[in-house]
């Protein structure tokens, strides 16, 4: 199933592209990073890769269009995770019982910390691919429990150092994974594909087995 879904938050509304496969086991909300949204060609690929392992996902503009153009709204990260908040509750009652996973990249990732932080919020796993954990501060880095994956290019210098600052201040399981010879879009041939299978396989280790198909 592939429907556009419109979720209202107040004044704004948060616009987003479902997928559910026939047999979902879990489903993965994607938090975009600064300047990206649904129609990210790069999260697109990473979603695809999900659905063939039956995961289900969704994936959302977390900025209005007016919103994009701005630059400090792209690094308003509470902004970020209250939407990204209205989308998980969103996605809880319309996919009532299914297991909800988060990945986060750029600022999407701090995003996708801050909500896993808080309160009553059950996440069962969240990865983060060339993120900014960083900026989900470090009260909301302690505070996560959900098993975290975090992603970075090799060659991404500044943004891995960030990672690895960020990834010292977590307490969860927590996995640190480095794509040698990849920069911070994973835009070198092979790179994204082997960010893509980390993923997947993180969620699919983390997320209920699926269950037997009858014939």
């Amino acid at each position: 199933m592939r429907e556009l879904v419109a979720i209202p938050d107040g004044v704004a509304s948060v616009e987003g592209l479902l997928e559910i496969p026939p047999h979902v086991r879990g489903m993965v909300l994607f938090a975009h990073g600064s300047g990206s949204g649904r129609h990210s060609p790069r999260n697109q690929f990473v979603a695809q890769q999900l659905q063939l392992a039956d995961m289900g996902t969704l994936l959302v503009d977390l900025l209005t269009p007016e919103e994009d153009h701005d630059t400090q709204s792209r690094f308003d990260i509470e902004l970020l995770a209250s939407r990204l908040a209205v989308a998980a509750a969103w996605l809880r009652a319309r996919q009532a019982g299914v297991a909800l996973g988060l990945f986060g990249a750029s600022t999407g990732a701090a995003a996708a910390l801050r909500l896993a932080a808080q309160a009553g919020i059950d996440v069962v796993a969240l990865v983060s691919r060339g993120g900014r954990p960083d900026l989900a501060g470090n009260e909301a880095l302690h505070r996560v429990r959900a098993p975290t994956l975090l992603i970075v290019g090799g060659d991404d210098d500044e943004v891995l150092a960030l990672n690895q600052k960020a990834y010292a201040q977590m307490h969860c399981e927590k996995r640190l994974e480095i794509v040698a010879g990849a920069t911070h879009l994973f835009e070198e041939p092979g790179r994204l594909e082997e960010a893509a299978m980390l993923a997947v396989n993180w969620f699919s280790f983390h997320f209920p087995r699926p269950r037997p198909r009858h014939a």
